[in-house]
């Protein structure tokens, strides 16, 4: 039985924002929403691997919750883009108690000032044991795609970071790269741009970065691993 937490950041998910932001509403019922069919899910995960990435199921959040502690060694260092997917998992939450791990996003937040806090955004966050985030969307012929405004994302993911773990949901399965880029631009962004204005009262955000990862590194075998969930997560 799972011990997920339940997620305290449920006025930031999509289903929410969705209703509550007039900007975004045109999006609700898009098929971006929806979790992806059984047979396109086994296709794109065959097509990861193909990459060279790692690859873990996940049936539900549930499922989800308990597989990602179970691939973070205690001891370990970890660092977290913001991702509704893992609020949605309860992971988020999850890392605000005690837990086996060096949590250097609790240390980040701890930190008041705002210099030296981005200075530990760069120089820790990107450079953690693992690096937890999800992606815009994954094509069915296995490459990955995301984006961010500062780059601290991108930054931990393409390089920082020892270990990633992407956590995402078969609604982010796409055709391909071109399909990625639209998946990004026409339903990430404005969602992203929704959380912005509730979380930190701003108009709006901008994708100053985006990357496509389209295999695993040959200098980092194993590096990148995906936990693929069945269900729909996230935006």
């Amino acid at each position: 039985m799972s011990t997920r937490p339940a997620n305290s950041f449920a006025h930031t998910t999509f289903e929410a924002l969705v209703k509550t932001d007039e900007q975004i509403a045109h999006l609700k019922d898009g098929a971006y929403s929806k979790a992806a069919s059984t047979e396109r899910f086994e296709t794109t995960k065959a097509g990861l691997e193909a990459k060279g990435f790692k690859v873990t199921v996940a049936e539900d959040k549930d499922d989800a919750f308990e597989k990602l502690k179970g691939l973070i060694p205690a001891g370990a260092s970890l660092n977290v883009a913001h991702s509704t997917s893992l609020e949605e998992i309860g992971f988020i939450d999850y890392l605000i108690g005690e837990t086996p791990y060096d949590n250097i996003r609790t240390k980040i937040l701890a930190e008041k000032d705002p210099i030296k806090q981005a200075t530990m955004r760069r120089v820790l966050g990107t450079t953690v044991d693992y690096f937890l985030t999800s992606m815009c969307a994954i094509t069915e012929s296995g490459e990955m795609a995301h984006g961010d405004l500062s780059g601290s994302k991108v930054g931990g993911v393409s390089y920082g970071a020892k270990n990633v773990i992407v956590v995402v949901g078969s609604n982010k399965i796409v055709k391909d790269e071109v399909e990625a880029y639209k998946r990004t631009t026409e339903w990430c962004v404005p969602f992203t741009a929704a959380y912005s204005r509730e979380i930190f009262k701003a108009p709006g955000t901008q994708l100053v970065n985006y990357q496509v990862i389209r295999q695993e590194s040959p200098f980092t075998p194993g590096r990148i691993h995906v936990l693929f969930v069945k269900e729909a997560l996230g935006a």
